[in-house]
């Protein structure tokens, strides 16, 4: 594999660069921030990523993807960390909008796919229950027939940003008599259905991120449902794997472990910088090692991208140890703020805690935790590993 960049790709590079560094306001990055108006900035910037013909890299051309490069896919998300831009929502773009192209009617793909383009929707995911996590097949919500539509209920947990979605997409029981893979159909339920409860779940980061959705009764048209009944388990998996690759978040990670680094070069009370003790130069050693050769398991996944293949068995490599960086660097994060990190906001000025950086520490490590946990726990990763790559 050829790591060098063509001056085509440099100049690509600095044209992303020059594109954030213009359009990624500091006005617009406070909106995004603030939890009241999140959703409206979160949408404002996804309109003008839309603008550009930069929304969705990896959707194929004749829907609005960008055609790009390998080099390119990965020239833009390192700029896009780098400059502390914020990915897009996932639901949405990377997640049910594959699945819909993959598997979608026509209908679907006319009526759902501008929609989601151009962040006129906003999506959340209904996977997991009570019971049914990282066994996600062990679901429970029931879907019978009655007409033309479906008759859903049942109840979904840890259902992200629900409190702001127009639609979600859910893994429903069509028939409780077969195995348990092989009964379960992929709905597309609109969230303003009558019987649709959604009820927040406090998060030990102290953000309303999470959220117990309730289906009572709930009427969905039998047109809603993604390819054949009791196949949605066949769907589900190329979602959860496009899942998985979001999840490592190996931009980002490279990002907050270069900001550590600064301020761990910095001089502190006595005239030394933290960084000048041998072990915490190891501990940075041993995160830069593991993240460059994530970057290269990336390429590969970005790779079978470009040849119109679904990510592979990599894409739990990259969960894995993608997620083990992330709490390896939240963990340093923690060590590096020492007893800052017990601060809360507000207590202390910001010059005070050392940067903002005490109560940051504690809320990224403690939500951290959960990291080798969602999107299939790490454990279940490894058996898929074993599974498809070793043949266990």
């Amino acid at each position: 594999m050829d790591t060098n960049f063509s001056p085509e790709d440099l100049a690509f590079r600095d044209q992303v660069r020059t594109f954030f560094q213009d359009e990624f306001t500091a006005e617009l990055a406070a909106r995004i921030s603030t939890t009241a108006s999140h959703k409206t900035g979160i949408v404002e910037w996804q309109k003008i990523l839309a603008k550009k013909g930069w929304i969705a890299p990896n959707w194929p051309v004749e829907h609005g993807g960008t055609g790009w490069s390998i080099t390119q896919d990965y020239l833009f998300e390192r700029e896009r960390a780098a400059a502390g831009v914020p990915d897009v929502v996932p639901f949405g773009l990377k997640m049910v909008g594959q699945v819909i192209i993959a598997f979608g009617s026509e209908a679907q793909k006319q009526l759902f796919l501008p929609r989601i383009y151009n962040s006129d929707d906003w999506w959340c995911q209904g996977y997991s229950e009570p019971g049914a996590g990282s066994d996600l097949a062990a679901l429970k919500t029931r879907a019978e027939r009655d007409g033309d539509d479906y008759i859903v209920n049942g109840a979904k947990i840890w259902t992200s940003y629900a409190q702001y979605a127009d639609w979600i997409f859910c893994l429903v029981r069509t028939d409780p008599t077969s195995n348990k893979q092989s009964g379960i159909s992929f709905l597309l339920i609109e969230m303003k259905t009558p019987g649709i409860t959604v009820n927040k779940i406090d998060s030990i980061d102290e953000k309303h991120t999470l959220n117990e959705v309730v289906f009572d009764n709930v009427h969905v048209p039998m047109a809603n449902r993604i390819g054949e009944e009791n196949k949605g388990w066949t769907y589900a998996k190329v979602l959860l794997a496009h899942e998985r690759t979001a999840i490592a978040e190996i931009a980002k990670s490279g990002h907050y472990l270069a900001e550590l680094k600064a301020i761990a070069k910095e001089e502190i009370s006595g005239g030394k910088a933290l960084m000048e003790d041998t072990l915490i130069q190891r501990r940075f050693a041993n995160i830069e090692i593991e993240l460059m050769a994530l970057e290269f398991t990336e390429l590969r996944v970005l790779s079978s991208f470009a040849e119109g293949k679904g990510p592979g068995p990599e894409s739990s490599l990259l969960k894995i140890k993608g997620t083990e960086v992330q709490q390896a660097i939240q963990q340093l994060r923690m060590d590096l703020a020492g007893y800052y990190s017990g601060v809360v906001t507000g207590e202390l000025s910001n010059e005070q805690i050392g940067h903002g950086f005490g109560d940051r520490a504690r809320r990224e490590f403690m939500y951290g935790r959960a990291a080798t946990i969602y999107g299939g726990s790490n454990e279940v990763q490894k058996n898929i590993t074993a599974k498809a790559v070793l043949g266990l």
